[in-house]
């Protein structure tokens, strides 16, 4: 350890796990938020941690980054025990969080400045405005600018002190897709440039197309784990079924329907998972039929990994 007392990450050595999660607890009075978690990120790896909400990503993500102590646990970050030396682990780690707090009446080039003081470094304003498409809205207020301008801008911050850990957390919220599809070029230019991406979102499609690995996380606890190709194998087996109804479709005519999965009503709109269409077909034909409510169209396809993330987190409630 050098003599300021901080702890360095030496270049010329063993190449580490950017994050290596063991064991992780932490509870708020008699609720378990996260019950021994445990994961690893590698250098040049987006790693997606993905579950419904409550579920415990808030939590684990906080943990990671220093916002919150977990009450068990180890957390190393590029090697280092975010727990013993936590200010050099945390200057390893960039977050781009769903709300950034900035004041309106700050610009780009302030904002910059201000986050790279608090690394204790003189962060140059252009270049990551550049690299963001932000160089002309530099001097704009923030409360001026869109909100894909905003997320931008959020990104921008979170490289201002060159982390080898990113943490993303819903970063395409609310974008348009052509947004979102360069928000998606950024994530792999991260990932090719060594960094170690946490990821979490709620949008199924980004996770396949951009993850090299998924932890599904319910109930605080991880219950799945993988590339998006393995989870998705899990749910080949299951079809996905749409289908139109000559009436509104209430929820509460499925109870008995026991082959029927993840079945979502919109109006006379169902859509659901099943591993035995026979069988869920008669059942819902039944139900329906006993209703006065008769099928107009219904088409069936492969599952996908919503569907197999959906089918890991009902069979974990079971």
């Amino acid at each position: 350890m050098p003599a300021s007392g901080k702890a360095e990450i030496d270049p010329t050595g063993p190449r580490r796990l950017g994050v290596a999660v063991r064991g992780l607890f932490k509870a708020y009075g008699t609720v378990q938020a996260v019950s021994d978690v445990s994961f690893e990120i590698a250098p040049g790896e987006v790693f997606g941690l993905l579950g419904p909400n409550g579920a415990g990503k808030t939590t684990t993500v906080e943990s990671l980054i220093g916002l919150i102590a977990a009450d068990a646990g180890t957390i190393e970050i590029c090697g280092l025990d975010a727990v013993r030396h936590p200010a050099a682990a945390k200057r390893q780690i960039g977050a781009a969080l769903q709300t950034t707090g900035l004041q309106d009446g700050i610009t780009p080039r302030e904002a910059i400045a201000a986050f790279g003081a608090l690394y204790g470094a003189a962060a140059s304003a252009l270049p990551l405005l550049e690299m963001f498409g932000l160089e002309g809205k530099a001097d704009m207020r923030v409360g001026l600018l869109s909100g894909g301008q905003k997320q931008r801008l959020a990104l921008a911050l979170a490289l201002v002190n060159d982390p080898r850990v990113v943490v993303l957390d819903e970063p395409t919220v609310g974008l348009d897709p052509k947004m979102r599809r360069e928000f998606h070029d950024y994530i792999r230019a991260m990932r090719q440039d060594g960094r170690s991406i946490l990821l979490t979102t709620h949008d199924m499609e980004e996770a396949a197309s951009l993850c090299d690995r998924i932890a599904v996380i319910d109930g605080g606890r991880i219950i799945a784990q993988g590339p998006p190709s393995a989870l998705i194998a899990r749910s080949q087996e299951a079809v996905r079924v749409t289908l139109t109804a000559n009436g509104a479709i209430d929820p509460a005519w499925l109870k008995a329907c026991d082959d029927l999965i993840a079945a979502q009503c919109q109006g006379e709109q169902l859509t659901f998972t099943t591993t035995a269409l026979l069988g869920a077909l008669v059942q819902l034909t039944g139900a329906l039929a006993n209703r006065g409510v008769e099928l107009l169209s219904l088409s069936a396809g492969k599952g996908t990994l919503e569907d197999a993330i959906l089918r890991i987190v009902a069979g974990a409630e079971r």
